[in-house]
């Protein structure tokens, strides 16, 4: 199919690949400083959180949400996600941010002191012209998927929406993190037979104090029965094999549904495209944490996509506030 290409003569001071909270962020430091910025999303601003359970609270105060000065109210003492959702446009208005939704960055190459930047949406593919780069592509659309036989059927589900499509169904749910409580109480509770498989030997420390001890009863009294130190070893079309981590021994379960909550990590190829440093052991690509610029000059880093394969490292609270300090760097090699 052919594709219009539209050049943009503009050169900005800098482009940010990604429009979630600490994407945003960085648009705000920037228009703060002086410095022009345009923000690309393949998908809509905070995407990322459109994707999250309907009816989500977040563990996060509002306080630590907040970017650019502007208060976050809430109706309870944590956000929800329409809440979220709402403050982060408004947000974006507020600034008269330049967010490009819906185009997608397909490649980004330097030119001399700056960098081309190919983005393709809606059929139209354009090239934008940027002294610096900013990778804030946080982790959200890439899971870290099942490899096991039958992982590709389609029943297998790596994020949750709502509980209503399981009513009456098998469900297995994988992991033992929020993501996954929170899930196997929903569908429990809407009438699906939940068990959960988990390679650890109980619900992770980590789960929301108001959460922990609902899942924890409810797989006590035998509710959600819980497969601990146990994994999946095959998907079929009408049932699971879990695999114990001690003995070996197998159990084979009905099932219609696996909600794989399995986690998330960062991909970095457009770093790796720009010939950044990534760590092969930690995945964190190698930065000034002063000014978060890789080892490319003019190429920075902001939100979870500095955390590797840790993910849990870099939330919104932190992540935020790279973005001062590439605002700075950027008003510095201006200078």
């Amino acid at each position: 199919m052919n594709t219009t290409v539209q050049r943009m003569n503009e050169i900005v001071e800098i482009a940010v690949v990604g429009a979630g909270p600490c994407g945003l962020a960085v648009g705000i430091a920037a228009e703060q400083a002086g410095l022009s910025c345009t923000l690309f999303d393949r998908g809509a601003i905070t995407q990322a959180m459109l994707d999250h359970p309907t009816y989500v609270t977040y563990f996060s105060g509002p306080e630590k949400l907040e970017i650019g000065g502007i208060p976050f109210t809430t109706s309870g003492d944590k956000p929800s996600r329409r809440e979220a959702l709402r403050y982060y446009r408004k947000t974006a208005e507020f600034y008269r941010l330049d967010v490009r939704q819906y185009e997608e960055v397909t490649e980004i190459a330097r030119d001399g002191e700056l960098f081309v930047l190919r983005t393709q949406g809606r059929g139209v593919e354009h090239e934008h012209r940027a002294r610096n780069v900013v990778i804030a592509t946080g982790y959200y659309d890439n899971p870290r998927l099942l490899n096991v036989p039958g992982a590709e059927l389609p029943k297998v589900r790596y994020y949750f929406d709502e509980p209503y499509p399981y009513w009456n169904q098998d469900v297995v749910v994988i992991g033992g993190g929020n993501s996954s409580s929170d899930a196997a109480l929903l569908c429990w509770r809407e009438g699906a037979r939940v068990t959960m498989v988990h390679l650890f030997d109980g619900i992770d420390r980590g789960v929301k104090p108001w959460v922990k001890p609902d899942i924890e009863n409810r797989i006590a009294e035998g509710s959600i029965p819980a497969l601990w130190r146990h994994r999946l070893v095959e998907i079929r079309p009408a049932e699971v094999v879990a695999e114990s981590l001690d003995t070996g021994e197998r159990v084979t379960l009905p099932n219609d549904w696996v909600l794989a909550m399995t986690g998330y990590e960062p991909d970095p190829w457009l770093l790796r495209s720009l010939g950044a440093t990534i760590d092969p052991v930690t995945g964190i690509p190698l930065h000034d944490p002063a000014t978060m610029e890789t080892d490319v000059p003019g190429v920075f880093v902001a939100g979870v996509v500095v955390s590797g394969h840790d993910a849990n490292k870099i939330f919104i609270e932190n992540g935020k506030l790279h973005a001062p300090l590439i605002a700075a760097r950027a008003a510095a090699r201006r200078g």
